[in-house]
């Protein structure tokens, strides 16, 4: 089970409890996440855990990640995300199919924010390997 607790701040401005782990979310301020920046921010970082934990129990030389996200809103409330795409930028010497699989499997078996949202949100995956 996870708990975790926010204090409100002033205007519409939240922070992480005291004890539990650090996180400001703020609705207005362009130089901290807003909660939709903090879910892209989730996902990406969950799926590229998961890519990397496979290139690397398969042992293959990853040098660095990269992950770029773009992400396009309904107009309306409440302004979901209708469409996500997702980049990796690798570098190493690592076959497209593992990463390819990497991949796969952080959608459809890993990655739990994904596989939280809605099963109707496309999501688009590409990536690049540059020193293969």
């Amino acid at each position: 089970m996870t708990k975790l607790s926010m204090d409100w701040k002033g205007d519409l401005s939240f922070a992480s409890s005291s004890g539990f782990p650090a996180i400001a979310l703020e609705s207005s301020n362009p130089h901290v996440a807003s909660p939709p920046q903090a879910l892209a921010y989730a996902t990406m970082a969950c799926m590229a855990m998961d890519v990397v934990h496979v290139i690397e129990k398969g042992r293959y030389e990853l040098r660095s990640l990269t992950v770029h996200f773009e992400g396009e809103r309904a107009p309306e409330y409440p302004k979901r995300f209708i469409s996500m795409a997702i980049r990796f930028n690798i570098a190493g010497k690592i076959p497209d199919h593992v990463v390819e699989r990497a991949i796969e499997l952080s959608r459809t078996k890993y990655c739990s924010v994904w596989n939280t949202l809605r099963t109707d949100l496309p999501l688009t995956t590409t990536f690049v390997i540059q020193g293969a």
